[in-house]
């Protein structure tokens, strides 16, 4: 297991998955972690421009897509305020893992038949227990802001939060729930829909799940590095 401390806040554990070792050579060559390129090919989404207002979105985007870890709505636009699916939340997860979506073992969801165009992406995922084993996924289905906050801290290995800080008056009644929802904000990976709300049951636009994933694997040098493996 590698164990990488964040300045400030808390552990990454991150196992010792293809992911993981990739994560850990970066780090061991040299003391930066970008795991995407920090120069980007060509945008080729034209409904996402590099202003003020939307420049960060833009290079998360760009250089998301040119690592194969997003995909546009169409091979001009990307779509960044359109609801995410489950089953493309699946995709860009796994890709951003780099988890092996080839014979994984079948996780049994009804509505995802080995012929789905998100199979290996959804088996992977619960072959690492990123999502739990279910009769159904509901791939077309959006996914709620809650439901994300899980699958990055597992999927990722985040040291989950312990208590809750945030000064939410809409937190779920679950509290494990919760905690993933204050491991991101204590990652700084998102924030709150204002300040006294997560908005937990909201979806997740395509536009703010590789905001999420940008900022997970662009951590700098300065904000991150490894103190032991296990």
């Amino acid at each position: 297991m590698v164990k990488i401390h964040l300045k400030g806040q808390r552990f990454m554990k991150i196992k010792h998955t293809k992911y993981a070792w990739a994560f850990a050579t970066a780090l061991a060559v040299a003391p930066c972690v970008a795991v995407i390129p920090t120069e980007a090919a060509s945008m080729p989404f034209v409904d996402i421009t590099n202003n003020n207002s939307e420049t960060e979105l833009y290079h998360a985007v760009s250089e998301l897509y040119n690592k194969g870890i997003v995909f546009g709505t169409t091979p001009s636009t990307f779509s960044p305020y359109q609801q995410l699916t489950r089953g493309e939340a699946a995709y860009f997860l796994a890709q951003a893992l780099q988890l092996q979506t080839n014979n994984v073992d079948n996780p049994g969801f009804s509505d995802v038949p080995t012929s789905h165009q998100y199979y290996g992406y959804i088996a992977a995922l619960a072959a690492n227990g990123i999502i739990q084993k279910g009769n159904q996924f509901n791939p077309d289905a959006s996914i709620k802001r809650s439901q994300m906050a899980k699958m990055l801290t597992l999927g990722f290995h985040l040291q989950q939060a312990t208590s809750l800080t945030a000064p939410f008056t809409d937190f779920t009644k679950d509290v494990e729930t919760n905690r993933y929802i204050q491991t991101l904000l204590d990652y700084g990976i998102t924030q709150g829909t204002s300040a006294t709300t997560f908005s937990p049951y909201t979806d997740v636009r395509r536009g703010q799940m590789a905001l999420f994933l940008y900022r997970i694997l662009q951590k700098n040098n300065n904000d991150l590095y490894i103190i032991g493996v296990e």
